[in-house]
């Protein structure tokens, strides 16, 4: 179910500076926010090294070029990135769309626990979040994962507290199912759902995922919309990969899928040459045309340059069609997870 085309014409040039990026409804209860955010992980976490001074200036320049959406999670680091937002863009804090998350359970020194949905959690990591975030309100919390422990109700029901009580503005869930949506907008609603989504990972729109959303008025948010980098056409082996980097032992990086991955990845860098465009840029275009928000991830400013310009794109019928050919649903090798992560997704 893929609603038609959306025209992202944009005036103006964006490396002119100016705020150019439009702007989209994000569910049903009043959020506006830019139709393409910055997904800020990779800056503090899982993506090889660090280099905050880079990634601030980053952050700045997404304010800068009208991206207003910031994505984030206590994870992250964990507790650095929000760190590093607060401290790159502390002051700018009315010009942005604060986005974090909890759900796995984090000790304040550090250490990983399992997903904890608990209403105590809940507690603990939004008032650490804020701490760290150095805000009096999130704009809008996710939980991360959904605790198969915790009935979603309770999460839910200690997150409308948060609203009420002024630290929050609006909700959403991260990877849940259908099911689990209802459920969880039955109780308080849901201003976003994110999961992975991108011409390289389509799963939402066969799962229901995308069809509840819309049928419930409930925004969505795409993390991944490059493929995690691979959509660039900027990988080609592990090596290109940063020591230490999270994406060499997932499954679509190994050698045998990344070898068949990459035929996908030159259809489509060979319509992307056709456009006068980059590969990352046709798939960032892609995801945009399926009416969603997208919130590719990168900690350079020449990357998030050239990402935000994927917004001035227009793709017609027979664009999007060539493009489904060149990488149609089922097409990846591979799963997105190893076996312990796919566990997590859709409860």
């Amino acid at each position: 179910m893929k609603p038609p085309a959306r025209n992202t014409s944009v005036r103006g040039s964006h490396t002119e500076g100016r705020n150019t990026v439009k702007t989209m409804k994000l569910g049903s209860q009043g959020l506006e926010v830019s139709v393409e955010g910055l997904g800020a992980m990779g800056m503090s976490a899982f993506y090889g090294g660090r280099d905050d001074a880079e990634s601030s200036a980053t952050l700045n320049r997404a304010l800068d070029l009208g991206v207003t959406l910031i994505d984030t999670a206590e994870l992250y680091g964990p507790f650095l990135n929000e760190q590093l937002i607060a401290k790159s863009i502390g002051a700018r804090r009315a010009e942005f769309t604060l986005a974090t998350k909890f759900g796995s359970e984090i000790t304040d020194d550090g250490g990983r626990g399992p997903v904890n949905g608990s209403p105590a959690y809940a507690r603990k990591a939004l008032e650490r979040s804020l701490r760290n975030l150095h805000t009096d309100a999130v704009d809008l919390y996710y939980l991360h994962r959904v605790d198969p422990n915790t009935p979603i109700e309770e999460t839910v029901g200690a997150m409308a507290e948060f609203v009420e009580e002024g630290k929050v503005r609006f909700l959403g869930l991260s990877e849940a199912a259908p099911d689990t949506i209802r459920r969880a907008h039955a109780v308080h609603p849901i201003t976003a759902l994110q999961t992975e989504y991108s011409i390289f990972e389509r799963d939402p729109e066969g799962n229901g995922v995308l069809e509840t959303v819309r049928e419930l008025g409930i925004g969505y948010v795409a993390y991944s919309p490059l493929g995690r980098g691979f959509l660039t056409g900027k990988i080609s082996t592990p090596d290109d990969l940063p020591a230490g980097d999270w994406r060499r032992a997932m499954p679509r990086f190994t050698p045998e899928n990344l070898t068949a991955n990459l035929k996908l990845v030159d259809r489509i860098k060979a319509l992307a040459a056709d456009k006068g465009v980059t590969a990352g840029q046709l798939a960032l275009a892609w995801v945009l045309a399926q009416g969603v928000c997208a919130i590719p991830g990168t900690k350079r400013r020449t990357y998030l340059e050239e990402n935000v310009a994927a917004a001035d794109i227009e793709l017609s019928a027979a664009d999007l069609a060539a493009l489904d050919a060149a990488a149609p649903a089922g097409g990846t090798a591979g799963t997105r997870y190893d076996e312990a992560g796919l566990k997590t997704l859709y409860k």
